[in-house]
């Protein structure tokens, strides 16, 4: 009973599921899977947030600005009308960067952001693209973007996880979108929350030991199933889910005694939390997200995940995206600020973006479709040029034209300010190396500073 009990306690809740196929490394024959490792050459970035804005953020109304569509204002293209940015832009910063007015705070470090106004890619889709965002794959699973990070370069902190996302969608992938897929389980994202629970009231199951299984009489019991496992283990070879299962538990014991602290923002100063926006209504829950993802990200986490929704305005575009952008501006602004005054942003990667863009012409009068043609994201530190505008859309924001970016290019890229080359990150699996760009992606060497 005592057996069951522990095996209940510590398994439950820590994001390390089994995933499909048949692994042909059995990466625990080393001793810590997720120790450090060298990365293929020096990098400036040591980690990754990525500020996931789920449902596809309209390009033209934010970080796309396009003249010609208030030009062109009801004018007929495709039996559908242009409709012009529902928001000003302004030049920003000593670069100029044009960027709406929904994005104020966001707008003050536009010296440090690198708009990438020539993304497309190819299902629009959201299902299917978002898996492609985070997998690089819309056909297959396939192991995820902080699941080849953390592969590639192990943990910097054996006390916390070294993938963490934070209210990720039930929906659009699921889990699949911090998976592991074939690569061992031990690599899977460990999630907080989930979309539609306020982040406050969010936490992660069992991360107290009860009362009677206090200090070593748990190391103990743990140990005990433990050198089950490894007895198993032995004799089976290869077992990935066995394999992770291992890993999960000693990663559960040892979360016991860091995370709470990571996890607890009360400790922050009240000049820190307002400078995030929290405890001031649209955001708050936002504004803990990227707090807590700066936290993380000072205590070794690799990938944080932040997620916002739903940004699939086909229609009130003007009042939900307003809506949106103000519960999302002063936090990402506070992000940077934050960053940037501990001196983190030069080996951090801030990526923000969602699976699509949304069309420049419209059937109704106040509402975008889905444009996977062409669409913006942005990126800030981790050594990436900053006050850029790197590709194009055409004049009206339809279809990227100059400096198209793929998200195989995208994880090439951020994969190489890592310090890993995406074509020999690679792992075995039914008999061929497989790795995150598949047979696909250039870095976009023209961003790198």
């Amino acid at each position: 009973m005592q057996r069951r009990n522990l095996l209940k306690h510590i398994s439950a809740g820590f994001g390390y599921m089994a995933f499909t196929g048949i692994s042909t490394q059995a990466a625990l024959r080393d001793k810590n899977p997720l120790a450090l490792k060298q990365p293929h050459f020096a990098a400036p970035a040591k980690r990754i947030i990525f500020a996931c804005m789920r449902g596809g953020p309209s390009h033209v109304d934010t970080f796309d600005y396009k003249p010609m569509l208030k030009k062109d204002a009801g004018k007929k293209h495709e039996g559908r009308s242009w409709l012009p940015s529902v928001s000003p832009f302004r030049p920003r910063g000593d670069s100029g960067l044009p960027i709406s007015d929904l994005f104020p705070n966001v707008a003050k470090h536009a010296d440090d952001l690198c708009l990438l106004n020539g993304m497309y890619s190819d299902i629009p889709a959201h299902p299917q693209a978002f898996v492609q965002l985070h997998t690089g794959s819309a056909q297959f699973v396939r192991p995820s973007l902080g699941a080849w990070v953390q592969y590639g370069l192990g943990v910097e902190n054996e006390n916390v996880p070294g993938f963490i996302t934070i209210k990720p969608p039930t929906r659009v992938g699921g889990a699949q979108n911090y998976g592991s897929a074939f690569l061992p389980a031990m690599y899977q994202g460990t999630a907080i929350g989930a979309f539609g629970q306020p982040l406050k009231e969010a936490s992660i199951p069992n991360l107290k030991s009860s009362k009677r299984n206090k200090g070593n009489l748990q190391r103990q019991q743990l140990d005990l199933v433990q050198g089950m496992n490894r007895d198993l283990l032995e004799r089976k070879q290869v077992n990935p889910e066995l394999e992770g299962v291992i890993e999960s538990y000693e990663l559960a014991f040892r979360m016991q005694s860091a995370v709470p602290d990571v996890l607890n923002i009360d400790s922050e100063p009240e000049h820190v939390k307002k400078l995030y926006g929290i405890g001031q209504g649209r955001t708050d829950d936002f504004g803990r997200q990227c707090l807590l993802a700066r936290r993380f990200a000072e205590a070794g986490v690799r990938f944080i995940e932040v997620t916002h929704a739903s940004w699939d305005q086909h229609g009130a575009l003007k009042s939900k995206l307003g809506a949106n952008c103000g519960a999302t501006d002063k936090p990402l602004g506070g992000l940077l600020t934050d960053l940037k005054q501990r001196g983190m942003l030069e080996d951090t990667i801030v990526m923000w973006g969602g699976e699509f863009g949304r069309t420049p012409h419209v059937k109704k009068a106040d509402g975008r479709d889905h444009n996977n043609k062409g669409f913006t994201f942005w990126l800030a530190g981790g050594g990436f040029r900053g006050g850029i505008r790197h590709g194009a859309t055409d004049p009206h924001g339809q279809k990227a034209v100059e400096g198209r970016v793929h998200f195989h290019d995208l994880h090439a890229t951020l994969l190489h300010q890592l310090g890993l080359d995406h074509e020999k990150l690679t792992y075995k699996y039914a008999g061929r190396d497989f790795r995150l760009t598949d047979v696909y992606g250039n870095v976009v060497r023209d961003i790198i500073a």
